[in-house]
């Protein structure tokens, strides 16, 4: 891809993974009152709580948008402009779908079937966006702004803390019920931002420890078709220094690696490690 086209895809993809989110908010928690944290819980909180005195309460896109207004001026001058525009664009976007989208009990009711697709669509539009090189605003800017001013703490410690107290607030208004519930739609839509950020596509890495180097080696190369490294090793018993041999193969070939080596030295020693992504030589293209 082109630079311009590069950065048409990654607003498109900032677009796409906001509409996920934002179904998730207005389709599945809101309705149940699983409050998952950042802007959009208090958001969802402060909606039920003005029901009280407003007809249908607060809509959650203007909360959302009331709550990151000044949270983005700060960091527009604490931080400048390269680094809140895309975070801004991603805060909008998410805004306006929560606008456009009607409410719809999606789960009627149902807390399990709501946290688990919750959790599905809020994880693949948190990948997108991330994937793009953004944000959605909300406790992690927040905390990247706290941190300057507490350097001892890490931004993710100080997101878990805020996170927390807005959990801790939806439990007291919704219950522990909703809350519990809230939990594993976070648990899962963490998972599922991470596998989107880290590619779906698992492959083994091997590490291999043999005294028929030259043997296993060729084999690899020859009948599996992959590169081999060899890596300089020295057994700390023994004192010997010897090669251990570096694969990367699919999740397919594992099973046949393992009878390889098993066929040439059956003394082997065998290491099978996940690689969660790999780029270039016969795997992903960059």
């Amino acid at each position: 891809m082109t630079q311009k086209k590069t950065v048409w895809f990654e607003y498109l993809c900032i677009i796409a993974g906001t509409g996920l989110m934002a179904f998730a908010i207005q389709c599945l928690y809101d309705p149940t009152g699983m409050v998952v944290g950042g802007f959009t819980g208090v958001a969802i909180i402060v909606k039920n709580l003005s029901e009280i005195k407003i007809p249908g309460g607060i809509p959650l896109w203007l909360t959302n948008l009331a709550l990151n207004f000044p949270v983005f001026l700060i960091a527009f001058r604490q931080k400048g402009k390269k680094f809140v525009a895309r975070t801004a664009f991603a805060t909008v976007s998410l805004s306006a779908w929560l606008y456009v989208i009607p409410k719809w009990n999606f789960s009627e009711g149902d807390f399990m079937l709501a946290s688990i697709y919750g959790g599905l669509l809020t994880g693949c539009g948190i990948g997108l966006v991330l994937m793009a090189k953004a944000t959605t605003g909300g406790t992690d800017m927040v905390a990247s702004l706290i941190q300057r001013h507490m350097r001892h703490y890490t931004i993710v410690q100080i997101m878990l803390v805020l996170d927390g107290i807005i959990i801790l607030t939806g439990l007291a208004v919704f219950g522990l019920k909703a809350a519990l519930y809230a939990v594993v739609a976070i648990f899962i839509s963490s998972k599922v931002s991470d596998a989107l950020m880290e590619g779906l596509k698992y492959s083994k890495a091997v590490f291999i420890i043999t005294g028929q180097v030259k043997e296993v080696s060729d084999a690899l190369m020859h009948e599996l078709g992959r590169g081999v490294t060899g890596i300089e090793a020295t057994g700390m018993y023994s004192g010997e220094a010897r090669n251990m041999l570096y694969c990367v193969v699919s999740k397919k070939e594992i099973v046949e690696l393992k009878d390889l080596v098993k066929r040439l030295d059956p003394g082997a020693f065998v290491i099978v490690t996940d690689a969660r992504e790999v780029l270039g030589e016969g795997f992903l293209e960059y």
